[in-house]
């Protein structure tokens, strides 16, 4: 191990003090200890309710969360603090956007686009939207490698399409999208451009300016901070005309008996008592992030995926979803092992110590689609080494053999 890796690694004590090979990073990633100690911080030194007090530990509560919030917009570059709604993760992001946007400015004979490849994080709201509005689901299918384009987009969209929903970063597939490319063909039809940056937002630079994206989703959980904190990127003039997602407290100016005025946006979307523990780790994790600089994150883990693509590729009844270049992949392996069920598969590298997924990765209607019940998948992350991949290649190479296949 070099002494970068030890820097790296040095930073998260579950990869010190316990035996595991950590490659479940699409899940959910490790937490540095200066982000536990932060939202621990808060909670020993700044608890209270924020936004609802004018005493002092109050007020302290509130500049906590809001500086939170403009840390999270200035990391994806949003143009305003604003822009930016707290949520639990990015499925409560993306339904937020459906029922508070879809629900209330689609109409009977309108049409959404869903690619097949979407978590169903960012599919199955949309659904939900339809058969409540008499709108309808069309799905944009991928290649059999994963690739997605703004031309099919185009092949396929029509005036009535209102709301063009595609991952950044396929799950399943790792491979990322042009959604720049895809914002400009929906803009130019008249539809908006959700985006799920679930698993592009912590592993490279994302500008959402620059994408030209009206809504995108994220969870803090997948980038080094703690697990019930989330955002959502809203461009302020569609969040200022959508109706409130949640009602009950904070998130109102003044209720009567028979009325009520909501507050400014972002605060109408986030009723009740807000997660200000989670906001101030999320920060933290950006903090984190950048002491190390998007350079070397993206060099770090683009240089592990090829290691390991390389590698896994040459293994006999092996097969990776998806394209044989790493460079389509950031970080995220899928294979399938002739005569092993995924389940098996998972089992074996646990006896191992070595933590993967197996499943359909919540993409079910893709895997149908690739004619697929189940896969595995291997993620990465920056502080993964290549003893991580040689000790996953090992058990990869050795696996059907421990099942009984002698080929």
């Amino acid at each position: 191990m070099t002494e970068a890796d030890q820097q790296i690694r040095g930073q998260f004590p579950i990869l010190k003090d316990r035996n595991v090979v950590y490659l479940d990073n699409a899940a959910t990633s490790q937490k540095p200890p200066c982000v536990i100690e932060a939202a621990a911080e808060y909670y020993k030194m700044n608890n209270a309710n924020p936004m609802r007090g004018l005493y002092e530990l109050s007020i302290d509560a509130t500049n906590a969360y809001e500086d939170a919030r403009k840390t999270v917009a200035d990391f994806i570059h949003a143009s305003r603090p604003e822009e930016i709604v707290f949520t639990r993760n990015a499925t409560e992001s993306l339904n937020l956007v459906a029922y508070s946007y879809g629900m209330h400015f689609l109409h009977e004979g309108d049409e959404i686009i869903v690619s097949i490849a979407e978590h169903h994080s960012n599919m199955l709201p949309w659904r939900q939207v339809a058969a409540a509005t008499g709108a309808h689901v069309t799905y944009l299918y991928c290649k059999q490698d994963g690739e997605l384009t703004p031309s099919m987009l185009e092949e396929i969209i029509s005036d009535k399409t209102k709301i063009v929903a595609i991952t950044q970063i396929s799950n399943v597939f790792g491979r990322l999208n042009d959604i720049k490319g895809f914002a400009a063909v929906a803009h130019a039809h008249g539809a908006i451009m959700v985006a799920d940056g679930a698993q592009s937002v912590p592993h490279i630079p994302v500008n959402v300016q620059d994408l030209d994206v009206d809504f995108m989703s994220f969870s803090g959980h997948k980038m080094f901070a703690p697990m019930g904190i989330g955002a959502l990127y809203g461009r302020y003039e569609l969040l200022d005309q959508m109706p409130p997602f949640l009602y009950g407290g904070e998130m109102i100016e003044y209720v009567t008996l028979d009325g009520a005025t909501y507050a400014e946006v972002p605060h109408k979307f986030e009723a009740g008592t807000v997660n200000v523990g989670g906001a101030v780790g999320m920060a933290e994790a950006i903090r984190f992030m950048m002491r190390f600089g998007w350079e070397r994150i993206e060099k770090r883990e683009n240089d592990l995926t090829v290691y390991a693509m390389e590698k896994v590729l040459k293994i006999p009844h092996v097969h990776v979803l998806g394209s044989d270049d790493p460079m389509n992949h950031h970080g995220i392996i899928t294979f399938m092992i002739d005569g092993v069920h995924p389940h098996d598969v998972a089992a074996i590298f646990d006896a191992h110590n070595i933590a993967i997924r197996a499943g359909h990765h919540c993409a079910q209607p893709l895997h149908k689609y690739l004619g697929k019940l189940s896969t595995s998948r291997a993620s990465l992350a920056f502080y993964n080494n290549e003893d991580d991949i040689d000790a996953f290649v090992e058990c990869l190479s050795g696996l059907r053999g421990a099942m009984g296949y002698t080929d």
